[in-house]
């Protein structure tokens, strides 16, 4: 799996154009999930590092 940045290209600068987006893909590089866009390129990558630090203790929750 490996994470892929990009700036979204669609849209208004209001509604994310121009803004940092992150997705996580899987070795067949489907898409296996996404977050939301992000001003800041360092705030997209800072997620990144977020979400690479949860490990297999975090809760899963069924609402």
């Amino acid at each position: 799996m490996y994470f892929e940045i990009y700036r979204q290209s669609k849209g208004t600068p209001s509604t994310g154009k121009g803004q940092w987006r992150w997705r996580l893909r899987a070795g067949n590089h489907e898409t296996v999930a996404s977050g939301e866009s992000y001003v800041n390129k360092t705030d997209c990558l800072h997620v990144i590092e977020l979400i690479k630090g949860v490990h297999g203790e975090t809760p899963v929750k069924e609402i």
